[in-house]
C-alpha cells in the first residue's frame, strides 16, 4: 500500500470478523479485493455471490428444520448485491429490518437468535464514487437498500474506492501470519467483552442523540479498538488520541456516510451525527 490510508480501509474490512452483529455496507470499484477478503480469510464467514437469497436459506429452512446462515457463521457478504434478486420483496425486507436491528428471526413458529453480521458488498460506477453523490441511484427503486428503515440499520459504510486495485506489487514476501492462525483469533476476540466497556467509559454524547447512532458508533470502536489494540485490558492502556485516530473518527466517517446517503433519500433523517 502507498498510504496508511489505504492500509486502514482494508483493515476495517475486518470488522465483521471481530464483532458479533455488525452490519456492514461496502461499494468499491472492481479489483479492489473485497470479495477475496470475505471469501477466502476465514472458514468462519460465507459469501454470497449473486443469484437469488431467500429468507429460508439466511435465516430457518423450515421444510428441513435447519437454522439459516446467520446462525451458522460469524458474517454473512452478500456480493454483487446488484444481481442478487430476493423472491419475495416484502418479507425480506421484514425479516432483515427485524434482524438488523436486534440479531433475532420470525419464520413461522420458529423465532431464533444469530451472531453474524451482515455485509452488503457491489461495485459503484465512477461517477457516483463521491461523498455528494446518492450511492445508491444505480439499485431498483424497490431493492432492499432503497428503504431508509433498511439501510439505517447497517452501522457503517466502507469508502471502497479509497483502496487501489490489488496489484503484483502488493503481495507481501518473508514472514507471516499463517491465515488459519491469524483468522481463529479473530474469531475468538468476538467473545472479548472487556473492550466494549472500556469505550463505553471513554465515549460521553449528548442525551438526546439518536439511539442507533450511539450503538453503531460504539460497535464499530469496538471492533477497531480490538483489530489496532488487542492488548487493552483498561482505558490505561490505551493512547486517547492513537483511539480517537484509529478507532473514534473512523466509526465517525463510516456512520457518518450512512447518514449521509439517509438524508438524501428520505429527508426526514438528519445527514449530521
Amino acid at each position: 500500500f502507498d498510504e496508511e490510508e489505504e492500509k486502514i480501509w482494508m483493515i476495517c474490512r475486518l470488522i465483521p470478523f471481530v464483532e458479533m452483529r455488525t452490519n456492514i455496507i461496502e461499494l468499491a470499484p472492481k479489483g479492489t479485493g473485497k470479495t477475496y477478503v470475505y471469501s477466502q480469510l476465514s472458514k468462519y464467514g460465507w459469501l454470497v455471490s449473486g443469484g437469488s437469497i431467500t429468507r429460508a436459506k439466511l435465516f430457518y429452512d423450515i421444510a428441513r428444520k435447519r437454522p439459516g446462515l446467520v446462525s451458522r457463521y460469524d458474517y454473512v457478504a452478500l456480493d454483487e448485491i446488484h444481481t442478487i434478486s430476493f423472491p419475495d420483496e416484502e418479507e425480506m425486507k421484514g425479516a432483515l429490518k427485524g434482524y438488523l436491528e436486534t440479531g433475532e428471526y420470525r419464520v413461522g413458529d420458529q423465532k431464533g437468535i444469530g451472531e453474524a453480521g451482515i455485509v452488503i458488498l457491489g461495485n459503484i460506477p465512477i461517477e457516483y464514487q463521491n461523498e455528494k453523490e446518492f450511492f445508491f441511484k444505480s439499485f431498483d427503486i424497490d431493492h432492499p437498500l432503497r428503504e431508509s428503515a433498511v439501510l439505517d440499520r447497517f452501522h457503517g459504510f466502507i469508502k471502497g474506492w479509497k483502496l487501489p486495485k490489488v496489484r503484483e506489487g502488493m503481495k507481501a514476501s518473508g514472514y507471516a501470519l499463517n491465515v488459519e492462525y491469524f483468522t481463529e483469533i479473530l474469531h475468538t476476540l468476538r467473545k472479548e467483552l472487556h473492550y466494549r466497556f472500556i469505550v463505553d467509559e471513554l465515549l460521553e454524547y449528548p442525551k438526546d442523540s439518536y439511539v442507533r447512532d450511539i450503538e453503531a458508533i460504539k460497535r464499530l470502536c469496538t471492533a477497531l479498538m480490538k483489530l489496532f489494540f488487542p492488548h487493552v485490558s483498561s482505558k490505561d492502556d490505551l493512547d486517547l488520541e492513537e483511539f480517537e485516530k484509529y478507532c473514534l473518527n473512523l466509526a465517525l466517517e463510516m456512520r457518518g456516510t450512512i447518514k449521509t446517503q439517509l438524508n438524501m433519500m428520505d429527508r426526514e433523517y438528519s445527514p449530521y451525527l
